[in-house]
């Protein structure tokens, strides 16, 4: 048995093992990259299928290698709004090249909606807690830092907000100066998978009702 067969095996234990909500993937770096997902199982997670070129990770572990054995336990989130835990595996040769990448992705997102609104419920004020207000140090980070300021204050990622809870973060991105920012109006509507038009239609609902 080769060991990609191998792999395949233990990808479909895995996917088993874990549910619906677990994507088991394996990418074979020796072809072509193009294509180089040879393997998955939950793609609807991440809706991608046997054929579809790298991610990021891979692209990263072309451009350097540390040698070690994969990266674990990092988080990554789907275009869809769905947040992540991830593992990615290096399964090297003999001579130590890797030949392929088992990626394991658990979607927590529900796990973190409960976490933050556990978190509401326990929480208690910023001065007890002796939190501090990060510094940016760019408009890009500062946008940035806010819509997830607004996403923490909702308790779910943009794309899964319904209008009223989009609402609800525009008014704080309005109130925080975010649509100060040069161009911000595109990443806003980026994140929140919206129209600029509607993004627009929903900022001047915010500013009449305040």
């Amino acid at each position: 048995m080769s060991t990609l067969e191998r792999l395949k095996v233990i990808a479909h234990g895995l996917a088993i093992q874990f549910g619906p909500s677990c994507e088991v993937l394996i990418h074979d770096l020796q072809g072509d990259l193009d294509t180089s997902l040879v393997y998955i199982e939950n793609g609807t997670i991440t809706n991608r299928h046997v054929g579809d070129g790298p991610s990021h990770v891979v692209l990263d572990v072309l451009n350097y290698d540390d040698g070690s054995e994969g990266r674990f336990g990092y988080l990554t989130k789907t275009k869809a709004g769905r947040i992540l835990k991830s593992s990615t595996m290096y399964i090297r040769d003999d001579n130590g090249n890797i030949e392929y990448l088992l990626g394991i992705n658990q979607d927590i997102t529900e796990f973190v909606m409960m976490h933050r609104s556990l978190e509401s419920l326990i929480g208690i004020g910023q001065a007890e807690t002796g939190t501090v207000e990060k510094i940016t140090t760019s408009v890009s980070e500062l946008l940035d830092d806010l819509l997830l300021e607004a996403e923490r204050l909702v308790g779910k990622p943009g794309p899964l907000m319904n209008k009223v809870e989009r609402l609800k973060a525009i008014s704080y991105l309005n109130e925080k100066g975010a649509f100060l920012i040069s161009k911000s109006s595109e990443k806003i509507a980026e994140y929140f998978n919206i129209s600029k038009f509607t993004l627009y239609s929903d900022l001047n609902t915010v500013k009449e009702e305040s």
